[in-house]
């Protein structure tokens, strides 16, 4: 008897959100496309461009997916039971980090200096970052050696490899290879943040060579070509250049005991590893190897910055473009008044952050100029506490917005969000950063003083940025003690006080007004959406993303 087969009808996905198309992650971004004129870098925009186009391509937003679901692998021994310590990669992992040298963001605002050359490094990070994070830590760790190693005079040795826009995944001797990657190692289990802790030892062999014993217990791109880390040299602790590979061809015998397990970052690999008398160079002062690597750590803490200013961005992003495609009842979501209100303050959120982040970028491109110095000195341990903060927040509420899609692994809402946390621990928690802020106060009194004070002078029609500044500097006046108990506040008020500077100078009157009269004006509530401010507003929403 014949079978006789019906048709099976195929359901249709009704009332789904599409993938974002492709776009311009620097054509789209009004804020940031402001802020790289005003900050100094015009002149490098088509670059900027060029590069926004790519990296909003949505092809590469599905390799990023797949890099992170498919993490590093340690490999310890090769088949002959050699001992290796490689870590494997997703092939699509040195593609974004070839992206990433492409656009100088490793090492070119150092080696090709000039005007703007950190701000349109920061305008890159901040549009590679939406895309895929884990790729930046090498890339940060990299850049922030570098003013570090330029003051060694065998810097001219690595100094090309260094250069070069051309990356290389190959793991063998500098000497065979075009470019190369710097990692870090400082903490150690015993210690973590407070570095005096650290055992690790250097004993000297000679011709500036130290060999070097111990652990560390996060160690950053574990297969750069070479690591800036902490050992104790004699009475006090020295930074040391610990290459990868010896110039005659043999591993530095630096030991990967096992890759972290981490919650977000998974692209990237952090490694527990021992040094079994490793070979390395003393870099900076003797015995002032805290101070060296607090340096370093002064770069890294701006990238902190930018990478969760990112997030947010591609967080708020994902928000918006879902509420214009879902309907819930009986309309779209971004016609919805509390949507558009959640949406809108996620927006000024979002937009204050940029402003922050490249007024950041431009002080450091402007170091050389005193007050520029002690801005930058004051503000960097503030943003990276409240921005890093804030985007824990950012991409919890915009997961919200996409509902029970938000939560599960086939978006891209539970990476951003699991990624959120990693800028607000590493380089130091918000307690450190807050009393690193504290520590900045103390050492210029009268100059940050000024500098609050200004802040609200400058807006003498804006009562609350005066009562901001009061509260301020009242908790700068207390005892040592005191002032700990304020610490998060200070550090808080002060990053708000300069969003809402910035925005008043520069942003639309519309959009500074909702900032202000939402995070200075009135009690705050806790949620976003819950602020008893009206926020939202068509221009607002469509300068958020014009898509």
């Amino acid at each position: 008897m014949d079978r006789v087969y019906m048709a099976q009808s195929v359901p249709v996905a009704e009332n789904q959100v599409p993938d974002l198309p492709d776009c311009n992650l620097y054509l789209m971004d009004e804020a940031l496309v402001e802020g790289v004129r005003r900050e100094g870098a015009g002149s490098r925009e088509a670059g900027l461009e060029t590069w926004g186009a790519r990296l909003g391509r949505a092809d590469l937003a599905r390799l990023a997916a797949e890099i992170n679901r498919q993490g590093p692998v340690l490999r310890s021994f090769d088949r002959r039971g050699m001992r290796i310590d490689v870590v494997e990669f997703h092939p699509g992992w040195s593609e974004f980090l070839s992206l990433a040298f492409a656009q100088g963001m490793h090492g070119g605002a150092w080696t090709e200096p000039g005007q703007g050359a950190q701000v349109a490094r920061a305008a890159h990070y901040l549009m590679h970052g939406q895309v895929e994070a884990g790729s930046l830590c090498p890339v940060t760790m990299t850049s922030a050696a570098i003013p570090l190693l330029m003051r060694e005079p065998w810097f001219h040795e690595i100094r090309p490899l260094l250069a070069s826009r051309e990356y290389d995944d190959r793991d063998g001797p500098l000497t065979g290879k075009r470019s190369m990657m710097v990692g870090m190692g400082m903490t150690e289990r015993q210690g973590g943040s407070d570095l005096r802790a650290n055992l690790s030892r250097a004993e000297p062999q000679g011709k500036g060579w130290f060999r070097l014993t111990g652990h560390k217990w996060f160690f950053s791109s574990p297969m750069s070509d070479a690591h800036l880390v902490l050992a104790r040299d004699g009475d006090g602790h020295s930074c040391f250049y610990l290459p990868r590979w010896l110039d005659e061809g043999r591993r530095n015998p630096v030991r990967i005991l096992r890759l972290k397990d981490k919650l977000g970052n998974r692209s990237n690999a952090s490694a527990e590893v021992e040094f079994e008398d490793a070979l390395a160079r003393r870099i900076g002062e003797p015995g002032r190897g805290i101070a060296t690597l607090v340096e370093m750590a002064s770069y890294t803490r701006l990238d902190c910055v930018l990478g969760s200013t990112a997030l947010m961005r591609q967080a708020l992003v994902q928000g918006v473009h879902h509420a214009r495609h879902r309907r819930a009842f009986g309309r779209l979501l971004i016609d919805q008044p509390l949507m558009r209100q959640v949406l809108a303050d996620l927006a000024l959120e979002s937009e204050a952050a940029t402003v922050l982040a490249l007024r950041l970028a431009g002080a450091f491109d402007r170091a050389g100029q005193p007050a520029e110095q002690a801005l930058r000195r004051l503000l960097t341990p503030a943003a990276k506490f409240w921005i890093c903060k804030r985007a824990i927040d950012v991409t919890a509420e915009c997961m919200e917005v996409w509902g029970g899609n938000g939560y599960v692994e086939d978006g891209s809402m539970a990476r951003l969000y699991r990624e959120a946390p990693v800028n607000s621990i590493w380089e130091g928690s918000g307690n450190v950063m807050c009393l690193d802020v504290l520590r900045a106060a103390r050492q210029e009194p009268q100059p940050v003083a000024q500098t609050v004070d200004g802040l609200a002078r400058a807006h003498p029609g804006e009562p609350a940025l005066r009562a901001a500044a009061d509260r301020l500097l009242s908790a700068l006046a207390l005892d040592a003690d005191g002032q700990q108990a304020m610490a998060r506040m200070v550090a808080r008020d002060l990053v708000l006080l300069v969003q809402a500077d910035l925005l008043l100078r520069y942003a639309p009157d519309w959009l500074s007004r909702a900032f202000v009269d939402s995070r200075l004006g009135t009690p705050g509530g806790d949620a976003f959406g819950a602020r008893p401010v009206a926020l939202a507003s068509d221009a607002l929403l469509q300068r958020a993303w014009p898509g």
